[in-house]
């Protein structure tokens, strides 16, 4: 009977990280493909699976383009100086703003990742990305800013540290992110 149970779950780890990927990939296309299902079917008379997604790429493709032009960076930047004018709206956009430049675009922030000795007497280190080098605007000497993720969830903690603590990972940050999202039982891909 423990063997039987043993195959069980055997089985269910091999097959459910596969179904459940499929399934929110799956959730995520058909959303993203309703948001346009009744405009498409008014404007062509007919809706095809995947239009819906197709066109989202290419309008934020596109979208995209227009934000590189010199036409537009100005209305960013008066959208912005309006945004920073109201207190709740500021808040949010900004911090939407950050979050999504940090990971993404051409102000990546989580691109040191680095080993962090959190404990000497025992030499525990923790995972992170040094986030910033000088916090002198903080008036902090002499330490620097560590951002480390929390596994399993898209949460984390930032720290201010001793730059003697750091140490630099010469890996890819998505490795090392990847490596402390899952707990630690990922897989480095040798590059």
């Amino acid at each position: 009977m423990k063997r039987l149970a043993s195959y069980f779950l055997n089985g269910l780890l091999l097959v459910a990280p596969i179904f459940i990927t499929l399934y929110v990939l799956y959730s995520i296309f058909k959303t993203v493909d309703g948001f346009l299902e009744a405009y498409i079917e008014s404007w062509l008379g007919f809706f095809q699976p995947g239009i819906g997604v197709l066109i989202i790429l290419v309008l934020l493709t596109i979208l995209g383009f227009i934000a590189e032009t010199t036409v537009i960076r100005p209305l960013k930047n008066i959208f912005s100086q309006l945004v920073r004018r109201i207190p709740v709206i500021n808040f949010i956009f900004a911090s939407l703003n950050d979050l999504f430049t940090a990971f993404a675009g051409k102000e990546k922030k989580f691109n040191v990742p680095v080993a962090v000795l959190v404990n000497k007497e025992n030499d525990l280190w923790k995972l992170g990305f040094l986030t910033k080098e000088s916090l002198e605007e903080l008036n902090i000497e002499e330490k620097v800013a560590v951002y480390f993720p929390h596994s399993y969830n898209f949460s984390g903690e930032l720290f201010l540290v001793s730059p003697g603590q750091i140490k630099k990972i010469e890996m890819s940050p998505a490795e090392v992110m990847k490596f402390i999202v899952s707990g630690g039982v990922t897989r480095f891909n040798n590059e």
